[in-house]
Order: C-alpha cells, then structure tokens, then sequence
C-alpha cells in the first residue's frame, strides 16, 4: 500500500455485520486457546479487523468535516456512529476475555502491562445499557460541529466563516478588531438557544452514562474517557490552583505591557490578539509555500522528522486550505491500515497556520513512530494527556526556522507565540473546571451554566474585559470552544502538557541533542506506558506537585519578561 494517497482512497461503508460475527468467534476461540502461539494468532486477526474497521470510518468522518454539507459522507458518519456504538458490545466481550484468559502473563510480557489496564479500562467503561446513549450523544456532536462549520458572518463587505473572521482579531484598526469580534459574538448569541438545548441534552445523557455504570456523574467515566489510570479529580484542582497562583499573575503582567505597547488605557477582549502596534507578524507566504519551508524544516531538524514530512506530503495527508462549509478545527487522525497520520486545519494566514505545521504535525509525527515501533494498535496513538507534549513540544523545537516563515517577523512570532503559549493556560484550567461544575451540577439553568462561566474568567482571567457585548459580559465565551460539545474533559490536557512543552524548550536551548532524543522516545512509547511512567521515560516533572508549574514556566517566564523590558 505504499503508492496511496488520501485523496484517492477508495470508500466503502464498514462491514459491521462482518465485525461483529468475527469477533464473536475470536472471542470464543481466545476463551478456548490451548497455547500463547494461537493467542497472538487471534490478536494478530484482531488487529487487521479493527485496523480496517477504524480506516474506513476514519475516511468517512475526515470527508464530512472537508464538507460538512456533503449529504452522502453526513449520512454514512450517522451510520457508522450508530454501528459502532453497537459493536462496541463485541469488542468489549472479547476484551473481557482477554483479561480471563489463563495467558495473562505471557500477554503482559509481550506488550506490558499498560496492555490490560488498558483493555479493563475499555471493559470498565462500556455496558449495552450505554448504546443509545452514545448514540444520540454522537448526534448532537455532529450537529453542533455542523452548525460551527456552516457559519456565515457577514463582515466587511464580505461572508467569512469562523476562522475568517478570527484574522481581524489581529487588524491594527481597533475599530476593525472590535467590529469583528461584535460579529463573532453576535453568530454564537445567535445561535444560543440551539447551542444551549444541545449541551443540555449532552450533560444530562453523559451523566446518565456515568450512572448507568455506578458513578453519580459523568465526571469518572469522563475521566477514563480520557485514558486517565494514575491521577483523578484531586490531582487536576491542585494543579488548577497552582495555575492560579502562578500563572495568571504573569498573564497580567504581559497584558499590562501589551496594552501599553499597542498604546490603549486598558486592554479589551479584541485587543488581546494585537500584540505589536505596527502589526503582529504574518507568514510570508501561501499554504504551499508554507508547507514548502516546512518540509526544508523538517528534514534539518532529524533524520526521522524528514523522512515524516516526505511521507505526509507524498500520500497527501494534509488538507489545510480554510475553505467554505469545512469543520471549524484543526486536528490530527490516524488511518491504522496504512499506518498513516492525516492532519486537518483551515489556514487563516496568522501566526495560527505555523501552529499547525507544528502542532498538528506533533501529533502526525508521534503518530507515525508510534505506529512504527509498537506491536498493537491499542498503542499507536499516546493517550491524551502525554499527546499533547508531542504537539506543543514540536511547535518550541521549531522557532529556530521562524526566519523560513516570517522572514523580518520572525522575532515577533517568537514572542507572541511564546506569550500565547502562557496566556493560554488560565482559559485551559478555566475551561476545564467549568466541566466540573457543569456534570456536578445538572440543575442549574441554561442561563446559570452561562453564568459560571463569568465567573470562571474573574478567577482565572481577571484581566479579560468586554465593551457593549451584554453575550459576552454574562458569559457567552464558552459557546466557541467545541471540546466542550465534543471531547468532555480533553482540555487540561493542553494545560498540564504545556508544562512539559515548556521543560523541553528549556532543555532544548541546554542541550537539544539529549532533549530531542527524549522526545523522540516518548512519541515512539505511544501509550505503551500509563501517563506518569511517560513522563519518567522523558525526564519530564509531574505538573500536579506542588512547585512544579513555577519551575516548569521559569525559563519562558524570564524570556517573555526580558523581552516586555525591551519593548517598553
């Protein structure tokens, strides 16, 4: 399958009928096995199964967020949605006989122990009762991410989507910026009642899933959603709190220079974006040029990053171009069959679209070593607290090139995405702790949920101010973030791996050889190992011990407050 190309892959709809009687007979023949030799038989077979089951779907579901309006891949996404929450009943039997086979040592041996634990997880969290439940909670997820995506904001004589009209955000004309941030808050105010009904029904199904399996809420599935076996709810609060006191502190400091440098009294919400006062940097070219110098990037950086990108590019695994009725998001999947990743985004022509040749491509790189040096598909992709270190990791390896994309701007680039990397972690944790108190609290109102959200930005973003937008001032920021909507519970994940990201920046700068062969371990572990044990494989601290956020941010921290000096 070497010569394939996304672009060309042929579609057929996955054969659940097929799956599910095969795997009801793998199922019988793993409880009846005589030997470890037809055991690995079994997995063997099984993979192959599940590896073709998941590329088709993951083909679907990759075309109907190019369009969302495409009729067909909507409706074969709706299909393959409803099977798989019913087939998931087959998969779960057969790990269920697994973890009873008398083998279980010989398994661990071969793969480790992360392999049960990972299997019980999947056993742990799954029961019939749960199939309508994933069913309708699929629904409403595909329905607000087409509601995101078919957004038309009228706006400066123009219709924009929601990435469109982001890139005014950074338009010297403040009168501009704030114009269109009014805009961006008037689609999502208008669309609230519809957003409100659907997150309403995804709180109460999930916490009638948490239920259904004996928990009081969601919260704990939610958690084991997220692959979470060696930390929980206690461990995030502290590092929340930590956050608090470190973090949010510097963020002031960087807005109060930032609303000085641009020459405003005091900092707006459609400011925050506006960094410099003669304009922020911008590439200095197209998508394929940039995808150009990425690949020049890339193969300088190592041997592995070059022969990655090559593959990318070759069996076009990209499609960034911000096109009319795409997903509003960027993301990065994997087609198991053809041990490839395939990386999604909607370029804007802002600092964003190096974010994405870094991050996205993070997460594609790990992805790709991870498929490369792992026995069992189960750990191709990292769990998604560890993922994240892979992506944001990648995005601080790459300032070295900044030159390549923003020629004049590159320092600029350096300084605002640093700051962005920073000011980003209270919206993080913020975000994070609003999903606790949404599934802890299933009573409040609509209204009322809105309204922990303003209170959630006066704890951890006090410097965030709103002009004239009753929305916005009540709460309404909340509604643009799709995690939210579509992966409960994913978004500290981007906070705690920021810590690592910036541990590697540091140790990068010290010495990049040892830095980079630690990274290039940690995205070939997969998820091969739990969470804390990644972070031992990477030499990288634990974020929920107390000191480890100010020792994780110190380097940035000093370079951002070096550079306001120099700025002043």
């Amino acid at each position: 399958m070497s010569d394939f190309k996304f672009t060309t892959l042929t579609y057929e709809r996955p054969d659940f009928d097929y799956y599910e009687a095969k795997m009801k007979e793998l199922t019988d023949q793993i409880k009846n096995a005589n030997g470890y030799s037809e055991v690995q038989s079994i997995f063997n077979e099984v993979q192959e199964l599940s590896n073709n089951l998941e590329t088709l779907a993951t083909i679907a579901m990759v075309r109907n967020t190019l369009d969302t309006t495409d009729e067909f891949y909507e409706k074969e996404v709706e299909i393959i949605n409803e099977r798989a929450a019913e087939s998931a009943a087959f998969s779960t039997a057969f790990y269920k006989a697994v973890l009873e086979s008398k083998f279980r040592s010989e398994i661990t041996d071969e793969f480790g122990k992360e392999f049960l634990v990972s299997i019980q997880r999947e056993v742990d969290q799954f029961k019939e009762e749960l199939i309508p439940f994933l069913q309708k909670e699929a629904k409403l997820t595909q329905k607000y991410q087409k509601l995101m995506a078919t957004a038309q904001i009228p706006f400066n004589g123009k219709t924009l989507n929601l990435y469109g009209i982001q890139k005014y955000f950074e338009n010297p004309d403040r009168d501009l910026r704030k114009e269109a941030f009014k805009a961006y808050s008037d689609f999502y105010h208008s669309n609230e009642t519809e957003m409100e009904d659907i997150f309403d029904e995804l709180i109460n199904i999930r916490n009638e899933m948490g239920k259904a399996l004996g928990f009081d809420n969601f919260i704990p599935l939610g958690y084991m959603q997220q692959k979470r076996s060696d930390y929980g709810v206690n461990e995030v609060a502290a590092f929340r709190e930590q956050v608090r006191k470190e973090i949010v502190p510097l963020c002031e400091k960087l807005y109060e220079a930032q609303a000085k440098r641009i020459g405003v009294d005091k900092l707006k919400v459609f400011d925050e974006k506006f960094i410099y006062p003669d304009g922020n940097a911008e590439p200095i070219g197209d998508e394929d040029y940039l995808v150009k110098e990425a690949k020049k990037m890339y193969h300088d950086l190592s041997p592995e990053t070059g022969e990655f990108i090559d593959f990318m590019i070759d069996h076009d695994l990209m499609d960034l171009a911000n096109k009319p009725n795409k997903a509003s998001t960027g993301y990065m999947t994997a087609l198991p069959t053809y041990k490839a990743p395939f990386v999604f985004s909607c370029f804007n022509h802002t600092i964003f679209d190096m974010q994405v040749l870094t991050h996205e491509l993070g997460h594609a790189f790990a992805g790709y070593e991870a498929m490369r040096h792992q026995k069992t598909s189960i750990f191709y992709m990292g769990g998604t607290d560890i993922a994240e270190i892979h992506s944001m990791s990648m995005e601080q390896f790459a300032y070295p090139y900044a030159e390549q994309f923003f020629g004049n701007d590159a320092d600029k680039f350096r300084f605002a995405h640093l700051q962005e990397a920073v000011t980003f972690v209270p919206f993080g944790v913020a975000v994070d702790e609003f999903q606790h108190i949404m599934y802890e609290h299933p009573e409040l109102t609509k209204k009322e949920r809105t309204y922990e959200w303003h209170k959630l930005e006066e704890k951890y973003m006090p410097w965030r101010s709103y002009e004239n937008d009753e929305f916005m001032e009540r709460g309404g920021f909340w509604y643009h973030k799709l995690h939210i909507f579509l992966y409960p519970f994913y978004y500290i994940n981007y906070t705690l791996t920021t810590m690592g990201a910036m541990e590697f920046k540091k140790r990068y700068m010290e010495n990049p050889e040892q830095a980079w062969e630690d990274y290039l371990n940690l995205c070939r572990a997969g998820s091969s190992r739990s969470y804390l044990e990644l972070l031992k494989l990477a030499n990288l601290s634990i974020p929920f011990e107390e000191g480890s956020v100010a020792n994780a941010i110190s380097c940035a921290k000093d370079i951002l407050l070096n550079e306001i000096e120099k700025l002043k």
